[in-house]
This record gives C-alpha cells, sequence and structure tokens, in this order.
C-alpha cells in the first residue's frame, strides 16, 4: 500500500491507498445536470497515463507527427501539454488538504477543476490537487502528478489476485457491474427525480470496446453473441460497418470459459481490476483481437444474475428472485458513450485507415441515429 505526500515539505496528503485500474468512465461527463456517484472505491487509487489538465494545445498547434509521437493518430480539438500521471482518489481518502478559492469554479453544480489544482497542502501551501463534484462528472480528487511524491506503507502490497480467485463466488459476485442504475438530477429531493437508466460504466465501457471491434473488423461485418451483448454492440456495428463481405466472428472469452473455437476472430475479455492488464488467450485463438471489457462489465455479459423468466405464481421457489416489481429496464435502447469511443479509435493505428476516418467524421450522424 501507499501514501502520497506532498513534495513541497513531506505533509501526508492521502489514506494508505491500493493500486487499481484506471476505471474506462474516469473521465466521463454524462448528461446534462445529473448527479454522478464518487469514481474511486475507498481506499484505492488509480494512475491516468496520459498528459491530463492545462495547459491545452490544439490540433493546428500540434500537427499529425507531434499527435502521432504522443500516440493520437486522428485529428482531436485539442491535447493536454500538462505532466502525465495523475492520480485519481475518493475524495474522502484526502488528508491535510484545503480549497484554493480563487480556483474554485465549475461549470455549473460544481468544482470541475478546469482551471488547474484547487486544492493545497494545509501545511506549505503548495497547489497539490483538484476535486471533482461539477454536475454530470463522476466525483473524484485528481493528485497532480509533479506535485506529491507516493511512498510505500505496511511492507509490500499483496500480489494481484488470480483469474480464478478473481471469478470465483462469492468474490465474483461483488464485482460485477449492473447494466441498468437509477440516475438522479443534481439537488433533487431523495426519492424524487430519479429514473432507471443504461449504466454510464456501461456506456462508457461499450465506447472503448466499440472502437476495438471497429479497429479488428477490417472493414467487414461483425457478428457478436445474442443476448445482452447483442443488445449493447449489434446496432451499433450493423450501422457502421458495411454489409456483405464475410463477417468476422467475435465471442466472450476469458477464465473459466470454455475455449472458443478456431473460428473466433475477435474476443470480448476481461481486463484486471487490479493490474488492468486483459486477459490472454492461448491455444486456437491466440492470434485472434482482444477486445477489452471492465471486469465487472465482463462478469454480467458472461454470468449475469439470474432473474426467473416468467412472473412466479404461490409461494417463492427457493432460489428464485423476488419478480415483484419485474427487474428495471430503460425505457431506450443502449447508446454508447461517443466521447470514450472516440478517445479509444483516435489512439488506435487502424484509424489511419479511409473509412474509420469517415466514422469519426460522420460523429453527428450517427449522434441523430440513436448509436451515440
Amino acid at each position: 500500500m501507499f501514501v502520497f505526500v506532498c513534495a513541497g515539505c513531506g505533509t501526508g496528503l492521502t489514506a494508505a491507498l491500493s493500486q487499481v485500474a484506471l476505471p474506462a468512465h474516469a473521465h466521463q461527463k454524462y448528461g446534462n445536470g445529473l448527479q454522478l456517484p464518487v469514481l474511486m472505491e475507498p481506499g484505492t487509487f488509480a494512475v491516468d497515463p496520459e498528459p491530463s489538465g492545462p495547459p491545452w494545445r490544439r490540433w493546428e498547434e500540434i500537427g499529425p507527427e507531434e499527435a502521432a509521437a504522443r500516440g493520437v493518430h486522428a485529428p482531436v480539438h485539442a491535447l493536454s501539454d500538462g505532466a502525465p500521471g495523475a492520480i485519481v482518489i475518493a475524495p474522502g481518502d484526502t488528508r491535510g488538504t484545503v480549497l484554493i478559492p480563487e480556483n474554485a469554479d465549475g461549470y455549473c453544480c460544481g468544482l470541475d477543476g478546469a482551471d488547474g489544482p484547487n486544492l493545497a497542502c494545509e501545511a506549505c501551501g503548495l497547489p497539490v490537487a483538484s476535486r471533482i463534484d461539477d454536475c454530470s462528472l463522476w466525483q473524484a480528487v485528481w493528485l497532480a502528478p509533479d506535485a506529491v511524491h507516493r511512498l510505500p506503507v505496511d511492507g509490500t502490497d499483496p500480489a494481484p489476485l488470480s483469474w480464478a480467485e478473481l471469478t470465483a463466488e462469492p468474490a465474483a459476485g461483488g464485482r460485477r457491474t449492473p447494466p441498468f442504475e437509477p440516475i438522479t438530477a443534481w439537488a433533487s429531493q431523495p426519492g424524487l427525480h430519479h429514473w432507471w437508466s443504461w449504466s454510464p460504466r456501461w456506456e462508457a465501457a461499450a465506447g472503448v470496446a466499440l472502437a476495438h471491434l471497429l479497429a479488428a473488423s477490417e472493414g467487414r461485418p461483425v457478428t457478436v453473441p445474442d443476448g445482452l451483448t447483442a443488445e449493447v454492440f449489434r446496432r451499433a456495428l450493423d450501422a457502421l460497418l458495411p454489409a456483405g463481405p464475410p463477417a468476422r466472428r467475435a465471442v466472450l472469452a476469458g477464465p473459466e470459459r470454455p475455449t472458443p473455437g478456431a473460428d473466433a476472430d475477435i474476443l470480448l475479455v476481461p481486463v484486471h481490476p487490479q493490474t488492468g492488464e486483459p486477459w490472454s488467450p492461448a491455444g486456437p485463438t491466440v492470434s485472434a483481437y482482444a477486445v477489452p471489457l471492465p471486469f465487472g462489465v465482463w462478469l454480467w455479459l458472461t454470468s449475469p444474475d439470474p432473474y426467473p423468466p416468467l412472473p412466479a405464481s404461490g409461494r417463492m421457489p427457493h432460489g428464485v428472485l423476488r419478480d415483484d416489481p419485474p427487474p428495471p429496464h430503460p425505457h431506450h435502447l443502449f447508446r454508447t458513450d461517443p466521447a470514450a469511443f472516440r478517445h479509444t479509435l483516435v489512439r488506435l493505428p487502424t484509424v489511419r485507415s479511409p473509412w474509420l476516418r469517415e466514422i469519426l467524421k460522420n460523429g453527428p450522424q450517427q449522434a441523430g441515429a440513436g448509436i451515440f
């Protein structure tokens, strides 16, 4: 485990924390005027390897060569020239910081960190972090990588869980990410003005995965398994990929799953929630394109919580979940997070293909079609 201390005076700024993978929805902006929960689990931190925060440089200043050297292969509005390696933690895990009033601005209902660090070390006054709690943003504290140092505590961190340990019950049950959740408008009273929606976590995860599915498609149709996987991906794949050429087959693969057949061209695989590494296939599909999914999303797709297919009458059978009211379901078709999709696609070298560039250009039309 680690604590983060002020680079200026050495004062401790956090509780003891364990490192986990950066969530796919870490930079998500969801809806308008909505209240999103805390991004990180208590006692954890994650590191964003990319530069973040101001100053920003427009694409015209950067140019394709410099952008490609930074891993961006298609035009974007702007890129950050801030330091890489920002550390994100839960707000409740901060220690010894105070608000910087002149930087305490936000877009609407809270702080958004757009003007740079808004938290300072209480002991020496060095700006060290940005508190984020504005509407439609995940609540978090981002530690500035050049203003803090990481120090180990309590010896070494325990080894990451194995894939077998991650998928074993009951551990796996607590790690599943449900596809639906209640969304609440900012400042609404408890129990009022909320509705069931597709999970923002799922929409961000699908944005990342859809970019990889397109890259893996080679410009051909892609088939996905029936059920929830099809509900999430099929409409977008059918709309964005041409019909006609022989389709490439995508399947769910991962630990404790049957080995995919040799005809599987694309594998939807889990990302380890602690290390951030995707599961690696073996056997005949070792060369298949691996599309990453957050572990909790992958778990739900491969082993969802059971719901009774029909209302049960009389006494509730043993092992059957209560079916009154029935499981909630959104009132609209699944939509992929467009920012997560674009952020991922422009960082894949295959985006240089003319047909993928065309998809990037046609973003407004795709949004109108209800894909995003």
